[in-house]
């Protein structure tokens, strides 16, 4: 079953206003308002203020060359194509390139008019003004994507708990039965979190806010972290009172998981299991000193994961 999404219904609305509205003033070719419209319909408040500065001076550009080129030289078919030879590199040089298309419209409206009048000129530039007039107020209005984000992040955080409590208990206990699907879930979210923060933050008009950007940018280096560490905490052969210990913290770090929390107890709590396993008796054996000295790369690799919530709020996570 197929679904009208918001941008599919701004666009079908604004084109049937700026149509009228371009008919009711009486402007010859009114229909090529509707035509800027479709054109000019974004997905972001901020690209469409973006996009409507870039096709506006884009416009203007496209009605200056065509007086100088079908008033100069003429309506021809080469005429138009030198005009465009033209026209084209201008726009990228003042990068309003995004504006090529809808300037075609109007620069074709003109060749096809056979004329050059101060009126077709005008009318040219009513239907412009109306065209991403429209467009633009259609996009003021777009869903806030908050409540996704969060649910989101909530999500992500789930995901990040049973992850975090599969290594205390493999710490503590040894192998069990686990799929590691919350791994590939955890990614996926953090990719799909990126992409719609990116999305909600442009279509705040005013304030360069970037929490939400920030926060899964966070979660995604904490991912990396913990993709070391998997492999470190599988290569451990047999059970030691040190993995226990660990274990306790990691399960404790996996129930803290949230927006409000804050890794600077967890760094003092790590800090003492550090100072504790110094004071505790070397390895007897090769087998215990190797798994120590993974232990060892394990709480390193802990302690980033901490830091980089610490560092990311002080008061945050």
């Amino acid at each position: 079953m197929f679904k009208i999404g918001p941008r599919t219904l701004k666009t079908a609305i604004g084109t049937v206003l700026a149509i009228s509205i371009a008919k009711l003033f009486h402007l010859d070719h009114y229909t090529s308002a509707g035509i800027l419209t479709i054109l000019c319909i974004q997905a972001t408040k901020k690209k469409s203020v973006q996009t409507a500065k870039a096709r506006l001076i884009a416009a203007l550009i496209g009605i200056f060359f065509s007086i100088l080129f079908f008033n100069g030289i003429g309506f021809h078919p080469l005429v138009l194509g030198l005009l465009l030879l033209f026209f084209i590199p201008v726009t990228v040089r003042f990068k309003v390139q995004e504006g090529m298309v809808t300037s075609a419209v109007i620069i074709l409206q003109f060749y096809n008019l056979q004329e050059m009048s101060v009126e077709a000129v005008l009318n040219g530039i009513f239907l412009v003004i109306i065209g991403i007039g429209v467009a633009l107020l259609m996009n003021l209005y777009m869903p806030s994507a908050e409540n996704k984000l969060r649910d989101l992040q909530k999500e992500l955080e789930s995901q990040y708990k049973i992850i975090l409590k599969e290594i205390s208990i493999y710490l503590k206990e040894g192998d069990h039965l686990w799929d590691g699907k919350e791994i590939t879930n955890a990614y996926d979210l953090i990719q799909k979190a990126k992409t719609l923060a990116i999305q909600h933050k442009e279509n705040r008009l005013f304030g360069d806010e970037d929490d939400f950007i920030g926060y899964f940018i966070m979660r995604e280096k904490q991912f990396e972290v913990i993709e070391r560490m998997l492999p470190l905490v599988t290569s451990l052969k047999i059970s030691m009172v040190h993995s226990k210990m660990i274990g306790d913290l990691i399960e404790e770090i996996a129930e803290a998981v949230h927006s409000k929390n804050t890794a600077v107890v967890f760094l003092a709590k790590l800090e003492d299991l550090q100072r504790t396993f110094k004071k505790m008796p070397l390895p007897k054996t090769r087998e215990e000193f190797e798994i120590r000295a993974s232990l060892l790369n394990f709480l390193w690799e802990l302690e980033k994961y901490l830091n980089i919530k610490r560092y990311f709020r002080e008061s945050d996570v």
